[in-house]
């Protein structure tokens, strides 16, 4: 397939578009989402029974809004997580969230494959591109991507984004952005799951390992970044 390239007005428009759908899917989050769950926070077992109420449009109306935010990446996704683990639990919250951040990956992946790097730009700094330069030219860029992706806390939609502008092939990327997702993701689901369930002790002591753990795989993503781009061969 031939690769088009965009003009400099077609990126302003996918960027407006970006930011009007980022904010028309945080007001949906609120009104669809975030309203039962003030309403209900302090009767959990109740916001469940109206998830429950709405049939198979609770789960897909989820995983829609999932799909979005790994596709509009600048929607962050922990926020989801949790809430996909507060509304389903942490086995059917983690399955569904995967399900949507999968089929986003796929959009993302064949889009940037069709239009090139203008495409990521829309969203992505150049300089947050140049520090993964060495994942087009590293022999060990498989193995970088894939525990880069299962290491909580690293910018994983940007990861998604880079991937199409490799040579990677296509089993191999849905292999890596559906299994090196899951770690950081049982941690929200486990999370909010404590927060349906009224554990708040448990659910603070998830959360802080999380963030600390984000933190700390922060600092490893910066620190292989600085390192393999020292090692790639110019």
């Amino acid at each position: 397939m031939k690769k088009l390239d965009l003009t400099q007005k077609q990126q302003k428009i996918l960027a407006a578009t970006a930011i009007v759908v980022y904010i028309l899917v945080m007001i949906a989050v609120g009104v669809l989402i975030g309203v039962p769950i003030v309403r209900f926070v302090s009767e959990p077992e109740q916001f469940r029974l109206w998830v429950d109420s709405h049939g198979i449009w609770g789960p897909v109306v989820y995983v829609a809004f999932v799909f979005l935010q790994v596709v509009v990446a600048l929607i962050p996704g922990e926020v989801f997580e949790i809430v996909g683990g507060y509304a389903f639990g942490t086995w059917m919250g983690t399955m569904l969230c995967l399900l949507g951040s999968t089929l986003g990956s796929i959009a993302v992946f064949a889009l940037v494959r069709r239009y090139g790097v203008r495409l990521v730009e829309v969203f992505f700094s150049l300089e947050k591109l140049k520090a993964l330069h060495f994942l087009r030219k590293s022999p060990k860029r498989i193995f970088l991507f894939l525990i880069i992706f299962m290491i909580p806390g690293t910018p994983k939609d940007l990861l998604c984004y880079y991937a199409g502008l490799t040579d990677m092939k296509w089993r191999t990327f849905l292999l890596i952005a559906s299994l090196g997702r899951i770690p950081a993701m049982i941690t929200s689901t486990v999370g909010g799951d404590a927060l349906g369930l009224q554990n708040y002790v448990f659910a603070i002591v998830v959360f802080a390992v999380a963030m600390g753990i984000s933190g700390i795989g922060l600092l490893v993503y910066n620190h292989i970044c600085k390192n393999n781009e020292k090692e790639v061969p110019k």
